[in-house]
């Protein structure tokens, strides 16, 4: 404080010697000038000298600081010059798939002989959305997951040589799970008339659910419950289509994601006989995500 009070004379008579010097000595109030700046630091902007000596304005105002991060530079890549949908609709989507298998998909019937194996899997996630901005979408997903399978016998025979040979029977196992999300969905339309777009998504959910293995031993049928916890975080890319001027359709990949698993295993009387932790990061294309959903926008 008491620095910047003993300049302060300093600067005052330099900038009266630089205004009085701009029609006689040119050079002279350019000097002074550049010694005022040097003085005050980043707290004053004087404008350029032209060509003939003389300066247009002299501006003592603080300075405008540059930001921590150089946004400034960044490019205008018009990601969100062609709007596909609007800040302020909301968004209703329905996902729903359902697959079976038995032993005619089986592809180790050259390993595996007498098979007989049955096995279904539902899934149906609903979503509601909202758009804060311009194809930008912050919304909540439900899910919920039923999967039932049966191998009732098969015989697992390598040869003499090998000399391995197993029997299976009676082996069945069922899962049920349920999820809550939420999730962040950005669309960047690719024709003018926004017919076609691509979206990135990233989603937050923890899924819960319970799953039974029984098998027969020794003549004796045995279950086995597990009570399964997981929270994922991840991500998903894909394409999206209008069918109709409301409805559109998507198509969607898992990227992979970061995932917590806590799975508490459990006799028939519920008797706990292990648990299990286990975390993990994986990004790749996963082919065994994928989502065909509708979305209908109010």
């Amino acid at each position: 404080m008491a620095d910047g009070m003993k300049r302060q004379p300093l600067i005052v008579i330099l900038t009266i010697v630089a205004i009085t010097a701009l029609d006689i000595f040119p050079c002279v109030a350019s000097q002074c000038f550049d010694e005022v700046v040097l003085l005050l630091g980043d707290t004053a902007k004087v404008a350029p000298i032209d060509s003939v000596g003389k300066t247009s304005a002299l501006s003592l105002q603080p300075s405008a600081r540059k930001p921590f991060l150089p946004t400034r530079r960044r490019i205008d890549r018009e990601i969100n010059k062609i709007q596909y949908v609007y800040k302020g609709e909301m968004a209703l989507g329905l996902a729903v798939s359902y697959g079976t298998m038995s032993s005619d998909d089986t592809d180790f019937m050259l390993l595996i002989d007498n098979i007989d194996l049955e096995g279904s899997i539902f899934t149906v996630n609903p979503s509601f959305g909202y758009f804060v901005k311009n194809n930008l979408c912050l919304g909540v997903r439900f899910g919920y997951t039923q999967a039932d399978g049966q191998l009732n016998s098969a015989a697992l025979d390598l040869g003499e040589v090998n000399d391995v040979n197993m029997s299976f029977s009676n082996i069945r196992f069922t899962n049920r799970t349920i999820s809550l999300g939420a999730f962040m969905r950005s669309y960047a339309g690719i024709d003018t008339k926004g017919h076609f777009g691509l979206f990135g998504e990233m989603e937050l959910a923890a899924k819960s659910g319970s799953s039974e293995f029984s098998y027969e031993s020794d003549g004796q049928l045995k279950h086995t419950k597990s009570d399964n916890r997981q929270f994922k975080l991840s991500f998903s890319a894909g394409v999206a289509v209008y069918l109709f001027p409301n409805v559109c359709s998507s198509l969607s990949f898992g990227l992979g994601g970061i995932q917590v698993n806590n799975i508490t295993q459990k006799d028939r009387e519920g008797n706990i006989i292990g648990s299990r932790k286990a975390s993990k990061m994986l990004f790749r294309l996963n082919l065994a995500d994928i989502r065909i959903g509708v979305n209908i926008f109010l």
